[in-house]
């Protein structure tokens, strides 16, 4: 077994443990894992333990694995910021979006989708505290976005994600992922479930579990520390 496989599988136990701590149905996380600036070999590694689902944030080297790998029939998130001349390689390679965060980035997305692929599944996602680095928008944009989506068939809108400023105590932790779970169920319609709440990674899991997150993305824990030197 690589190192990497044995690395996948202790996440797993994590993300286990955490359902059963709190009360969590068995099954209900999904594990992203976040390869971006790794090789497609670590990837394959990756894939030889079970692992189907991968998240990029760099496009050009996105597109070069995508390329690579495309045998292994891989589930593709694009977890990175967006720019504008990058929308059109995203929404033709991706199968996830989870950093939407302004109206044109839909439209573009939306008129960019090949209709011979599903609608492009998206996250919104939300700046929950008030970190100037952070993008995203403020919970109090959210419900305009959500009340544009039927304008663009396109996009399959999932639900919210977040990347709260670090904290080292779980408490602490735990607050802007309840605020984000909090923020979902305001927003929740029948016709729209918003059942995805990607939140969570390496430091702080745990916690996002406890708050609900259906999705944790996790790099570090899986391939170890990440080299990005050559990202720009």
């Amino acid at each position: 077994m690589s190192a990497i496989q044995s690395r996948l599988n202790a996440v797993r136990q994590r993300i286990r443990q955490a359902e059963q701590t709190y009360r969590r149905e068995a099954g209900s996380v999904q594990l992203l894992a976040v390869s971006k600036t790794r090789p497609a070999e670590d990837i394959r590694q990756a894939v030889a333990a079970g692992q189907r689902c991968f998240g990029e944030s760099y496009i050009q080297e996105a597109l070069d694995k995508i390329g690579q790998l495309r045998d292994l029939g891989l589930e593709w998130h694009f977890i990175g910021r967006i720019q504008g001349n990058k929308t059109r390689a995203i929404a033709e390679n991706f199968d996830w979006v989870h950093s939407i965060d302004t109206l044109r980035q839909i439209r573009r997305l939306n008129d960019q989708r090949p209709a011979r692929l599903a609608p492009l599944k998206i996250c919104l996602q939300i700046k929950i505290d008030d970190e100037e680095s952070k993008s995203g928008i403020s919970p109090g944009e959210v419900r305009g976005l959500i009340e544009a989506m039927p304008e663009y068939p396109r996009l399959a809108l999932q639900g919210l994600m977040t990347l709260p400023a670090p904290a080292a105590q779980l408490d602490a932790q735990r607050l802007p992922f309840r605020r984000l779970r909090q923020l979902r169920d305001e927003l929740a319609t029948a016709g729209l479930p918003l059942t995805t709440l990607s939140m969570g990674m390496t430091d702080d899991l745990e916690a996002a579990i406890a708050e609900g997150a259906t999705l944790v993305r996790i790099g570090t824990a899986i391939f170890g520390p990440r080299d990005y030197s050559g990202q720009t």
